[in-house]
């Protein structure tokens, strides 16, 4: 919120004022009825946190108490599933704290141990509930303060199920300790509370629910004890309006028709002051505190002060309440009040009057100084026009604003050329709207849109129908995005669909709110189809290297194999004739030697025709642009050079349309570039880079991949099937490159590159279109 030079004067002076009065009546201000009265309110505060605090104390054991024994059965170091030890850890907790009326588990599946005080036959009770196979039993066991059996006896008639208590639910539900609204205990008949605390399995499943009942009588004993002035009382009220603690604690209980005992709410409560005090806060069933409030009231003729505080926490719905009447602080100086007043009042009126004019007299320049300023700033004055008569610093001011007005006319100048001269789309958008407010040429160009056209429509009317939106132009939004970065597809005037890259900018004004969103705008169509036919020839490649690779496996095996089987066949067929010249030959013999030869043969003829299955076909051979297929081909790559740290470049010039099935030379360049990244990525060298060259070459294309690398060792033949340097490699690579290139009509070899490295080139003919 803005604040005039005039409000702060006034308010300036209205502070010389309150200090005259102070200083007329400081000599009595010790004895004054504001002082004691606030004396009062601070001691009620007092009271209210002292009773908070107190409140806390006392509730804080159960808290730890079943939090640890949750943590304990969790933890397992205390079984909850083995009732005599957990009875055990039970019966210590409730012999620390001596506000604990009992303690007790209960399990998913219906099992209870629960451990309370009672008079006889012994001064602690147990009750056990055990569901073991579908049978159930309940045992009572009765102990000494040494845990010494007294009594034990079962009880068949019991039906109690922990599960479906309300202090069970609230904690399974809420998975964390919970606190239930006081109630009266049926056993002792004296106010208490439950604490319930969730014992999980894993990171969110609950095993069971450890509780703690708590008498809260010692609270009440507490506030009878407490001096709030000479008549003075404290009381704590629930969120629901019951009075839980009282100085008269015969007050808090009643009984219904049922003989059921239960609290008395705050409007019914018999004590009259305090229902005159608090009975107001009850609306709808609650009493509702935000904050500490300190108040007066009257009752029987007599005023009163009361402070109210807020819940103890969002756990403990408690109202601590408080009251004594004012006349146990302020009967002493009320005789001095009405004399005080009078002297206040006439001050008060003379420094207002001398400080109106001396507001006026020091206010006239900064009101001029505003009105020429407003008028500079709406160009219906002059900067140059002298400044009237005024303060120094208000001299000093409007050299300085004159400097401001100048530059930032000058940068909305410069703004608006290079709004206007950007060769990128820029354009304001409406942040509420989404409505463009400025466009560029640019903007218009890429869009086929006039400004003017622009200017009526929003940036969602150019998104493409088939997508969704991904902007939501809503500045009363607290999740509008300060920036956004974006590829999606918009409609042209004619209707085309084109791939644009937007970047926008959320500008805001001095409060923060959203003005309007800077957006650039750019046609990567061209960009898109290029990553689409790059995405293409990936696939294809993919596809295109394992059938040659299982070609050449298959020819290579088809070699080997046709070779023992032939001499298998000649074996068969001398072993034949040996047997013709014996006399009296086995039939048998001849039999199985003639079935060898036979099935040599026919072993033979599946050789020949698998060869011929698996001969390759040349494939379609077309006119392509081999320097376009070049950079396609780094782009597949790129990733394995980056992360060797080897750099790619290629030196193309201007090269013919060359004729050959594209997708072949595509793949022999991709093993031929990868070959030299890893090449140069397994090395020591300083120089990390593969240079890809091509030109005219007596009728073909040459194409050459050198690296940096370390080399080829001369003893390997690089060309043989199943030959490698690689320990994973199948030793296929450039054999199946020398295969694709002479089919495509042109060779590949190999050349050494000084001082190290290697050179593979190969060619490619030139189409004759």
């Amino acid at each position: 919120m803005r604040v005039s030079l005039g409000f702060l004067l006034a308010i300036g002076l209205a502070g010389l004022q309150f200090v005259a009065v102070l200083a007329v009546v400081f000599s009595s201000y010790v004895t004054s009825e504001r002082a004691l009265l606030d004396h009062a309110r601070d001691l009620l505060s007092d009271v209210g946190s002292n009773t908070i605090e107190h409140s806390r104390g006392f509730l804080s054991p159960a808290r730890g108490a079943a939090e640890l024994s949750a943590r304990l059965a969790q933890d397992r170091v205390i079984a909850s599933d083995v009732p005599e030890l957990l009875e055990r850890l039970l019966f210590q907790q409730l012999q620390i704290a001596p506000q604990f009326a009992g303690v007790y588990h209960g399990t998913e599946n219906g099992d209870f141990v629960y451990v309370m005080r009672t008079d006889e036959p012994g001064p602690f009770r147990t009750k056990i509930i055990r569901n073991d196979a579908g049978e159930r039993t309940v045992e009572l066991i009765w102990r000494d303060d040494d845990y010494r059996v007294v009594e034990r006896r079962m009880d068949p008639e019991d039906t109690y199920d922990p599960r479906t208590r309300p202090w069970y639910l609230r904690a399974r539900e809420k998975l964390t300790t919970i606190w239930t609204d006081p109630y009266i205990f049926f056993s002792s008949q004296r106010p208490g509370i439950t604490l319930a605390s969730p014992v999980f399995e894993g990171e969110d499943a609950v095993r069971g629910i450890v509780g703690v009942d708590i008498e809260i009588s010692d609270i009440s004993d507490f506030l009878a004890r407490l001096r709030i002035g000479s008549t003075g009382r404290a009381l704590i009220i629930h969120r629901n309006g019951d009075v839980i603690a009282h100085p008269d604690q015969d007050l808090l209980k009643t009984q219904d028709a049922d003989g059921t005992l239960r609290f008395v709410d705050i409007e019914n409560f018999e004590d009259p002051i305090a229902r005159a005090a608090f009975g107001h806060l009850m609306e709808d069933g609650q009493v509702s505190v935000a904050e500490e409030t300190l108040s007066q009231f009257t009752y029987g003729g007599e005023t009163y002060v009361s402070v109210v505080m807020p819940p103890i926490d969002d756990k403990l719905e408690w109202i601590i309440a408080a009251y004594a009447p004012e006349s146990d602080f302020t009967q002493v100086i009320k005789q001095n009040r009405l004399t005080n007043i009078w002297i206040a009042a006439a001050v008060a009126v003379l420094t207002g009057l001398a400080g109106l004019g001396l507001a006026n007299y020091i206010y006239k320049p900064v009101r001029a100084f505003a009105v020429r300023s407003a008028l500079i700033s709406q160009g219906e004055l002059d900067p140059a026009e002298p400044l009237p008569k005024t303060y120094q610093e208000l001299e000093n001011a409007n050299t300085t604003l004159m400097q401001q007005i100048a530059a930032r006319r000058a940068t909305e100048i410069e703004y608006g050329q290079t709004f206007a001269l950007s060769s990128r789309g820029m354009a304001q958008i409406d942040a509420q709207t989404g409505r463009f407010l400025r466009v560029n040429d640019k903007v218009s160009g890429i869009t086929g849109h006039a400004a003017d056209a622009l200017a009526e429509m929003s940036f969602s009317d150019l998104a493409h129908p088939e997508d969704p939106p991904f902007l939501m132009f809503d500045g009363d939004q607290g999740g509008v995005p300060h920036e956004i970065n974006h590829e999606l597809r918009i409609l042209r005037r004619d209707g085309s669909a084109i791939w644009v890259a937007v970047n926008a900018i959320m500008i805001f004004n001095q409060e923060g709110r959203p003005l309007h969103f800077v957006l650039t705008m750019d046609d990567v169509t061209q960009a898109k189809q290029t990553e689409d036919q790059i995405a293409e020839l990936s696939r294809e490649l993919s596809n295109l290297s394992r059938d040659n690779t299982m070609g050449q496996v298959a020819a290579g095996l088809a070699h080997e194999l046709n070779q023992p089987l032939t001499a298998i066949a000649q074996n068969a067929d001398s072993a034949l004739f040996a047997v013709d010249q014996l006399d009296g030959a086995d039939t048998e013999l001849r039999a199985t030697l003639e079935e060898i030869a036979e099935q040599s043969m026919r072993a033979g003829e599946i050789i020949k025709a698998l060869r011929a299955f698996i001969r390759r076909d040349e494939g379609i051979r077309t006119e392509f642009d081999l320097a376009e297929l070049v950079e396609q081909t780094k782009r597949l790559v790129i990733a394995e050079a980056r992360t060797a740290r080897v750099a790619i470049t290629a030196e193309l010039g201007a090269l013919p349309q060359v004729h050959a099935n594209r997708l072949q030379i595509a793949q022999v360049l991709v093993n031929l570039i990868r070959n030299a990244v890893e090449a140069v990525g397994d090395s020591d060298h300083t120089e990390r880079r593969v240079l890809i060259t091509a030109h005219r070459h007596e009728g073909q294309v040459l194409v050459v991949v050198a690296d940096t690398g370390p080399g080829v060792d001369p003893a390997i033949n690089l060309f043989a099937d199943f030959e490698t340097t690689k320990p994973s490699g199948m030793g296929l690579g450039l054999s199946i490159c020398q295969s694709i290139v002479q089919a495509n009509g042109g060779r590949l070899w190999h050349e050494s590159r000084d001082p190290h490295g290697a050179r593979f080139c190969f060619t490619v003919d030139i189409s004759e279109v």
